[in-house]
């Protein structure tokens, strides 16, 4: 029984893509599709004006695509399937598709844990899973394809929280 929980409601999806193709549109989720243009603008503003630093930057002129699923339960109904394993059901497909977590667990300063799909330093694909701050029982998945470094990565992650937020609502 335990088991079939973990594996979040129905069929436990296979794929990062699968993920988001079986919960897009249910009630309590929101799916956000970003541009590389969006967010090259919004991060290389925030970048200059806090940071300036070139690793951030280079890392947001490596993304291709990113997509984020959030939810937050609105009713009885959502909450019960926020205990039904969605994180675990995301965590799953993240290992079972070879993303490496990468070291230290959740990213500095928020509850994100963030997982790559890498050749040595090479990072093609990352994945963040977190939650929504101040919403309880709430899930968030990030799913961002381009070319990075470790280190890019790293410093991508550190604006995860505040880009969630601000695209989710």
């Amino acid at each position: 029984l335990v088991g079939c929980r973990a594996g979040g409601p129905g069929t436990p999806a296979r794929t990062v893509a699968s993920f988001f193709s079986k919960y897009e549109g249910r009630e309590g989720f929101k799916t956000t599709e970003w541009s590389a243009d969006l967010l090259q603008r919004l991060a290389l503003v925030k970048a200059a004006k806090l940071l300036g630093g070139s690793e951030l930057t280079n890392g947001i002129t490596g993304i291709r695509s990113a997509k984020v699923i959030s939810f937050a339960p609105t009713t009885d109904a959502a909450r019960a399937l926020a205990q039904q394993g969605l994180r675990q059901e995301a965590a799953s497909i993240l290992q079972s598709n070879k993303y490496d977590p990468i070291s230290g667990g959740a990213t500095r300063g928020s509850d994100y844990q963030v997982s790559v799909r890498a050749s040595g330093d090479k990072v093609s694909e990352f994945a963040a899973l977190g939650q929504l701050p101040d919403v309880a029982d709430s899930f968030v998945l990030v799913a961002v394809d381009g070319n990075f470094t470790r280190s890019q990565v790293q410093a991508l992650t550190k604006y995860l929280p505040q880009i969630v937020q601000a695209t989710s609502k």
